[in-house]
């Protein structure tokens, strides 16, 4: 097998949209190799989204939501898009009052992640909450999901035992739990 470590960048020669959605956009790019060689690549281009860990004591907020493209209701933790040029603190601090009910005073960052660079562009921005006050829950028009407040011992316990499958949720709190594990070294 041949190791192939030349991992420049690939212009594009040319782009076509195939697809303009409300929320993604699909376009067809040809690239060109570093090897000179030209190949195709499908883009899903989409603004990116938040995921908020919320931090209350001993205990954080989940939601379960039904998601149709896995045909099955999800535990997430809350969290939502952003819409074209939003600023993703007030996307987090946004998300957390419509799902959770609860007005974030604090709001840190932990990063972001790609959610799948092999064919899509979203960035999903990563942070946690550990100061509010009580709201009320307002979710959007067309959303549909049930939040509760469980220990996270039992959030641990949900992803050890593959009830969390939503990559986004399992990053933030990997994030957060490292983060807190060096501030205590």
């Amino acid at each position: 097998m041949k190791k192939n470590d030349n991992l420049e960048f690939q212009p594009i020669i040319s782009s076509e949209m195939i697809y303009d959605g409300k929320i993604i956009k699909v376009r067809k790019d040809m690239v060109l190799l570093p090897n000179g060689e030209q190949a195709m690549r499908e883009i899903v281009t989409h603004y990116g989204g938040v995921c908020i860990l919320v931090i209350d004591g001993e205990y954080t907020y989940i939601v379960r939501q039904f998601r149709n493209p896995s045909g099955k209701v999800l535990v997430e933790l809350p969290a939502g898009k952003l819409e074209k040029d939003e600023d993703p603190t007030a996307a987090a601090i946004r998300e957390v009052s419509e799902e959770v009910g609860l007005n974030a005073k604090s709001i840190h960052s932990l990063g972001k992640v790609h959610s799948s660079p092999g064919f899509c562009s979203e960035i999903i921005y990563l942070y946690y909450c550990d100061e509010f006050e009580k709201g009320s829950q307002h979710l959007d028009e067309d959303e549909y999901l049930r939040y509760e407040k469980i220990s996270l011992k039992e959030f641990e316990a949900m992803v050890l035992n593959g009830e969390i499958e939503d990559a986004k949720s399992l990053a933030v709190y990997l994030r957060y739990k490292l983060l807190k594990e060096k501030e205590n070294v």
